[in-house]
């Protein structure tokens, strides 16, 4: 660019010194230049050279200058500017650490090049690692992404990772030894502080922990299932780890079609939807109570003879006797099965 222009040119960081020059030893001076109103797609001089930002972004990192204020001073500029933005971006993507990441937890990246990619980048492929998918319930002002980067501001063992307008991914460096507990407390503090701190409510979905690169995939569409079976089965719940969605699980991995044949099988007398809203809770507060009908009778508030009544009444209808263990599971996961398919959740 030196022989092709025949003006001094060159590159300045945000804090006014000169990274690069045509002009060696002017390399490392600074520049005293307000750069608050700098605009990315406009040129604008100072002190006889004129700047333009290099970069997508509004205001850049680094600014391309070109001696002189004339109208070819501002051309010459321009061209630089976006000459040295392809670079950058073009280095960005072969060189940053983040977006190798990116691309490994989407498959977008073949299994072969992984390990290729990741000696190029020096980057440590068995470390064990987790996936935590960070969830906005609703649309906030507050930006996500920067919230979770100072919370994790160690880029050579975390990375933050944007998936989309709502998804944030923290793929974070944890030891082989580690509890799925501590992962989860860790999960709860983001919530906590996203909530406590700035009002925005998030829900968490924790993927297993994997001790290779290539797993992160794997890791991914798990914290990624954990959010949508949590959805369908755990409302109440901000975070969902895919090693204790227990049976949950496997229902939600079971095709529609295999579901309803079980339902029309098991409820051969009538349909589990002509069951009232009250019949339902009973049924809940009895499986949270054990099969217990004296214990369900307290927490109801009803007479022990009224509970038997309801739950004859279920047999009725059902041909399931709730008070024998093996047709209380058979409906538990009955109930379940319902949910999921009145959900119809997204599968990954």
């Amino acid at each position: 660019m030196k022989d092709a222009i025949d003006r001094t040119i060159g590159i300045i960081d945000d804090s006014g010194v000169v990274v690069a020059c045509s002009e060696l030893g002017k390399i490392g001076e600074t520049v005293n230049i307000d750069f608050m109103s700098a605009s990315a797609s406009e040129t604008f001089s100072f002190g006889g050279t004129t700047y333009r930002a290099i970069g997508f972004a509004q205001a850049g990192e680094y600014y391309a200058f070109v001696n002189g204020v004339d109208p070819m001073a501002e051309k010459y500029c321009s061209v630089l500017a976006i000459s040295f933005t392809n670079i950058k971006y073009y280095y960005d993507e072969k060189y940053d650490r983040s977006n190798f990441i990116k691309n490994v937890i989407l498959d977008n990246i073949l299994p072969g090049d992984i390990y290729l990619k990741s000696r190029e980048l020096h980057f440590n492929t068995d470390v064990s690692r987790t996936v935590l998918l960070i969830r906005s319930i609703e649309a906030s002002d507050i930006v996500i992404y920067d919230v979770v980067q100072n919370l994790f501001p160690d880029k050579t063992k975390d990375f933050v990772i944007s998936i989309n307008e709502n998804d944030i991914a923290l793929v974070k460096e944890t030891g082989k030894d580690i509890d799925s507990r501590d992962i989860e407390k860790l999960a709860l503090s983001i919530a906590d502080t996203l909530s406590g701190e700035f009002y925005t409510t998030v829900s968490v979905g924790i993927g297993s922990s994997v001790d290779n690169i290539k797993d992160l995939a794997k890791s991914f569409k798990e914290a990624q299932a954990s959010l949508e079976v949590g959805k369908v089965f755990d409302t109440d719940k901000t975070i969902v780890s895919y090693s204790n969605l227990g049976i949950a699980r496997l229902i939600y991995q079971l095709p529609t079609t295999l579901c309803e044949t079980f339902l029309r099988e098991i409820f051969k007398r009538g349909s589990i939807q002509s069951l009232d809203q009250e019949t339902l809770f009973t049924i809940q507060k009895f499986f949270e109570n054990n099969l217990n009908v004296s214990e369900t009778s307290r927490k109801l508030f009803v007479h022990r003879n009224t509970l038997v009544y309801r739950l004859e009444k279920i047999k009725r209808i059902t041909g399931l006797d709730l008070r024998e263990f093996d047709h209380a599971i058979v409906f538990k996961i009955a109930l379940m099965v319902n949910k999921y398919l009145q959900a119809n959740p997204v599968k990954y």
